[in-house]
């Protein structure tokens, strides 16, 4: 599904347009937490820390996007305060619920093995995603003459799928074929989302 003509609705809406932005900051702010509950006890590398501080600083960058926008809308998480709210909540523990069954059929893992070989695939999936995602809303907000912009978190995002490359290069010589299957997991998830987004601007 074609995402552009959605993104115009929404951002052409106010109220819609605050709702999607603290729903972009919902799903960075999960995505945080996601990655500090993979963490070792102990042995915490310096990229997952640079990792998990960037994905919360993105979470509240679009929280403070807001304040470009009139009405001083979305001020919580609240289920009236995004769109789509139940598959947005879901979304990530879905995903990564799915990748663990995956990975745990196929590299016999458990425990803290299991906890971060599922944070390399699915967050090297939604970086995938992320790549996809905020460059078409940049264009969507820059064609409106928007004050909104997501131009910051577009370079950090590429940056986040060069490291996540590197680390899945070292964690499994044919990464690429699992990869491929999280990515397909992932994309039914986001046309799923997508689809229920759209009802619910319609």
């Amino acid at each position: 599904m074609n995402i552009k003509p959605i993104l115009e609705n929404i951002v052409n809406d106010n109220t819609l347009h605050a709702k999607w932005l603290n729903t972009l900051s919902y799903m960075e702010n999960a995505g945080a937490k996601k990655i500090s509950a993979s963490e070792h006890k102990e042995n915490v590398n310096l990229i997952i820390l640079k990792h998990a501080a960037e994905e919360h600083r993105h979470a509240y960058y679009l929280k403070k996007q807001l304040d470009k926008l009139e009405g001083g809308l979305c001020k919580t998480y609240t289920n009236d305060e995004l769109l789509t709210p139940n598959h947005t909540k879901f979304y990530l523990n879905a995903l990564d619920v799915a990748v663990c069954r995956y990975l745990k059929r196929h590299f016999n893992l458990s425990g803290y093995e299991l906890k971060f070989a599922a944070y390399l695939f699915v967050t090297y999936a939604i970086e995938v995603r992320a790549d996809e995602l905020y460059p078409v809303y940049q264009d969507v907000l820059t064609s409106a003459g928007s004050r909104v912009t997501v131009k910051s978190i577009i370079l950090e995002e590429e940056g986040h799928l060069e490291e996540m490359l590197n680390q899945l290069k070292t964690f499994s010589p044919d990464w690429e074929k699992h990869a491929e299957i999280v990515i397909k997991i992932e994309q039914e998830m986001f046309e799923d989302w997508i689809l229920n987004l759209s009802k619910q601007i319609a």
